[in-house]
Order: structure tokens, then sequence, then C-alpha cells
């Protein structure tokens, strides 16, 4: 599993933060995974491009899990 540290940050948006753990190349591409459903937070999908991920959860891509801490 991957960790992606929040570094002071109170959230990151989800599609920046599929950008920044490496799973998609820019967060125009990591937006359309999350808006064909494509993305799990928590285990649940979850359709909002910009929901604010906080430390603690875990976001689920393509068989690959992220641990924002």
């Amino acid at each position: 599993m991957n960790e992606v540290h929040l570094d002071g940050r109170p959230h990151i948006d989800l599609c920046d933060l599929l950008k920044v753990a490496g799973l998609c190349q820019t967060g125009g591409e990591g937006k359309h995974h999350v808006a064909a459903g494509e993305v799990k937070v928590d285990g649940k999908v979850e359709l909002r491009k910009r929901a604010k991920i906080l430390a603690g959860q875990t976001i689920e891509f393509q068989g690959k899990k992220v641990k924002v801490l």
C-alpha cells in the first residue's frame, strides 16, 4: 500500500491525490476515472472529483491502495 502525506495541509482533492500518488498522469485523467466510478474512498465508490480527502482515509483505484497520512 502506498502512502501520501498531507504535510500540514488539511486535505487534498481526490483528483489531485490520484496524480500525487502516481496513479494517473494528470489531474484531468484523475477526474475522468472518478467520474466513471472507478475510484473508491474507504471502500465506497466516490463520484465527486474534488472530494476532500483527509488523513486516515484509504483510496482504491485499479487494484492499488493509497493511505493518506
